[in-house]
């Protein structure tokens, strides 16, 4: 198993090795790796680059990284965000293979709110209009920046039964759901609540986190969100509020989802503004009963007080091995689904993006 660390200043690649885990590589050193995606129907690995001086680069290695090969990015060149409003691509913040009954297509969202998808493997991205004409987009109160300048869509997830069925996630707009490969969209946002709005049940303008749908049972979707811990069982159509007794946990970034319909962990912050741990704990809580009850799982984690948090990317779990890194550039690992902890790295740069791969 490998675990790739996409960090603020480079690609750090780790390997679980006979006598534990071990660095392996580390590529695109110097520069801020916003994105990384494994494709398991070819092997590919995908990184985004958010370049300071040449804007976001997107590269792929056929070999686990060994070398790698550069696409054309998507481009808005021909797109006004808003009527005579012209705004490039600000970052690339997630890609998504669209099916295994796709081999070659791929989805990719970015800022300023836009989904692009690809048929031929990334060599060329196309946005995809129906959602970038959807009415609601050109409403400033229900897109709009979260901490950001504009939206952005920063989760994809495709019904392993259905690959014309797809959910994403934008920050500042809520959960959108096509039941046609992207051709029509609908908002899938009712019980979610959006405290900062003047209507805390508007349709559209919810702040998810982060989305990840369990790939036995699709109806059952989990949601990391600014106003607390929210799970469907009826595929959107209704969200209803999973966060902890007195309402703790509640706020956070990161999320990791188990391969049961019950189980997900975790790892609470304390309000947008301070962006800080809840009581200056780094935490990871686990719910094994839907959210009906929380744990906390320490084991092994920093003592208080701790100022460092963890992004909406920087949580994965693959089989029994869980893993989170900070903004800190600090860097844990479980193999027991988080009964116990240890620390793999402290002298990483922010934590941005962490898959965990065979």
């Amino acid at each position: 198993m490998k675990l790739l660390a996409g960090t603020s200043k480079g690609l750090v690649i780790y390997e679980r090795k006979a006598s534990g885990w071990e660095l392996s590589d580390i590529q695109f050193t110097g520069f801020p790796v916003s994105m990384l995606f494994v494709d398991t129907r070819n092997g590919y690995w995908w990184v985004g680059v958010s370049h300071r001086h040449w804007g976001q680069k997107l590269h792929y290695s056929t070999d686990e990284g060994k070398s790698w090969e550069s696409v054309p990015t998507p481009s808005y060149r021909d797109y006004e965000y808003r009527p005579g409003k012209k705004v490039p691509l600000k970052k690339i913040w997630v890609m998504q293979s669209a099916g295994d009954d796709k081999p070659d297509c791929l989805w990719l969202g970015t800022e300023p709110g836009g989904l692009f998808y690809s048929e031929d493997n990334g060599k060329s991205f196309e946005l995809v209009e129906g959602l970038w004409n959807h009415p609601s987009r050109m409403n400033d109160m229900e897109w709009f920046g979260a901490g950001k300048d504009y939206p952005f869509i920063h989760s994809i997830v495709v019904n392993p039964q259905n690959s014309d069925h797809v959910y994403i996630g934008v920050s500042c707009a809520g959960v959108f759901e096509t039941k046609d490969a992207g051709k029509n969209w609908l908002p899938k946002n009712n019980g979610l609540r959006a405290a900062y709005l003047p209507n805390p049940k508007a349709e559209v303008g919810h702040d998810p986190h982060l989305l990840l749908m369990n790939q036995d049972n699709p109806q059952v979707i989990w949601q990391q969100n600014h106003c607390g811990i929210f799970r469907t069982d009826d595929a959107g159509e209704n969200w209803f509020d999973v966060s902890g007794k007195d309402q703790f946990p509640y706020y956070g970034f990161a999320l990791a989802i188990g391969d049961d319909e019950k189980t997900a962990w975790v790892i609470p912050a304390e309000s947008d503004e301070k962006r800080i741990p809840k009581d200056l704990e780094l935490a990871v809580y686990k719910t094994a009963d839907s959210g009906k009850s929380w744990q906390a799982q320490l084991n092994g984690l920093p003592k208080p007080p701790v100022f460092e948090i963890v992004l909406r990317h920087s949580f994965v779990r693959k089989d029994k091995t869980l893993a989170f890194g900070t903004n800190n550039g600090n860097l844990y690992l479980s193999e027991n689904e988080g009964e116990n902890w240890f620390n793999l790295s402290n002298h990483l740069t922010s934590v941005n993006f962490l898959l965990l791969t065979n």
